[in-house]
């Protein structure tokens, strides 16, 4: 397995790794400097243990009053020479420090944790065992190193556990890169590497979401496209008259007619990132819609406040221009009524109620029971859906004694506390 140097994970191992070696290597020197600062502490007690015995052992005698000062310095001396000869000659015994002056040797010794002085001149040999209760750290400072060094490792592998996810999620671009969006990485954990699993899934289910419906759309456009194109191919072979001549012109008109359709959902998609909002009048709006759709000054009453909207004026008018021209073609008087109560815009014409709900006329060429009508590609309500949900409004519909009510309404916040 090759492995790779520049990886996050390489180099948080090998910091892990040196990390617990000057570790370790520190509680050796610890333990070590503690060692030689308890030698010295012992052998400066050995050094006055044996200033008293060479001050108060005259000729060589030991008296009952030096084993009692002994005593009271926490020393007890070998009377027993065969004893002291038996301690002297064991293998295991450790000769620490040493100081020899001109007619007298004092060395420190240590024996299983125990530590004795041993002084010798020309008349005495005397050994002393020293019982102060020196407490030996060493099995401290192991306890204390093997502590650290586990939560180390127990550190390094919850950063390893995390930084997993990260090669997780790298598999996972892999696939979307390869229009794979069946993703499923998201989690319940709140740390950053989590937060970013999360935002992945979101963002690979809206991918999923647009290619389907990317898919839908441009099969749905190769059917539209399909009828005026065969019938153009089959008027070309009929004979040149008037009326055939109209009727390529019809074919040629509905061609045009679904361009500019596509053309308004193209400009509508690109627009989504980059909305120009700014404050504009409903009336001015209206009148642009009203504009653009060409139509007669008695197809349209306008009853408007003087309110003010936050939108995009190029895409707004041409959702307001799509419901009045939806209005005037399903109306039964080819009338549309625009009017605003408080922040609502209301288009109402008279004529049959919907068959269906509202929800599935913004699905793209869905004409509901209209599905043989030449003059709807059913993309009228799906246009001026996506226009206001990009705006922040949204439509509703309602029907009351034989007219129909389109309103539009400014979104509500689901996050606003």
């Amino acid at each position: 397995m090759k492995i790779n140097k520049n990886s996050i994970l390489f180099t948080i191992t090998i910091t892990f790794i040196i990390s617990i070696f000057f570790m370790l290597i520190s509680f050796v020197i610890l333990y070590e400097n503690s060692q030689k600062s308890t030698q010295e502490f012992m052998f400066k007690r050995s050094i006055d243990v044996s200033k008293t015995i060479l001050r108060e052992c005259r000729g060589g005698v030991v008296t009952e009053d030096l084993i009692g000062h002994l005593q009271r310095m926490d020393f007890s001396m070998f009377i027993d020479k065969k004893e002291q000869e038996e301690l002297l000659n064991n293998k295991r015994i450790i000769i620490l420090m040493e100081k020899q002056k001109r007619y007298s040797m004092i060395a420190l010794l240590k024996l299983d944790g125990k530590y004795y002085a041993h002084v010798q001149t020309p008349s005495l040999d005397v050994l002393v065992k020293d019982n102060i209760d020196i407490p030996d750290n060493k099995i401290t400072l192991i306890i204390v190193a093997i502590s650290v060094v586990s939560l180390f490792i127990l550190l390094y592998l919850l950063t390893l556990k995390k930084l997993l996810k990260v090669n997780v999620l790298k598999d996972k671009v892999k696939h979307l890169a390869n229009e794979n969006f069946d993703i499923d990485c998201a989690t319940e954990h709140q740390d950053e590497i989590s937060q970013l699993s999360n935002e992945f899934h979101k963002t690979a289910n809206k991918l999923k979401l647009l290619k389907e419906s990317r898919d839908i759309f441009i099969r749905n456009i190769m059917h539209e496209l399909k009828t005026p194109i065969i019938k153009g191919k089959f008027l070309t072979q009929l004979e040149q008259s008037s009326e055939n001549q109209n009727k390529m012109e019809k074919v040629f008109y509905r061609l045009e007619s679904l361009i500019n359709e596509f053309a308004t959902i193209e400009q509508l998609i690109s627009s989504r990132k980059a909305l120009e909002k700014k404050s504009y009048f409903i009336e001015d709006i209206v009148d642009d819609a009203i504009d653009i759709l060409m139509c007669e000054e008695e197809e349209v009453s306008v009853n408007l406040s003087n309110t003010k909207i936050n939108v995009d004026f190029k895409l707004f008018s041409i959702a307001i221009k799509n419901l009045i021209d939806n209005g005037i073609k399903h109306s039964t008087n080819k009338k549309v009524t625009i009017e605003t109560i408080d922040d609502q815009i209301i288009f109402k014409n008279e004529g049959k109620q919907l068959q269906y709900p509202l929800e599935k006329y913004f699905e793209p060429f869905f004409k509901g029971d209209d599905v043989k009508s030449n003059q709807s590609f059913g993309l009228g309500l799906y246009i001026i859906n996506n226009i206001l949900d990009a705006n922040d409004f949204e439509l509703k519909y309602q029907y009351d004694d034989g007219v129909n009510n389109f309103i539009i309404v400014k979104k509500m916040n689901k996050n606003k506390c």
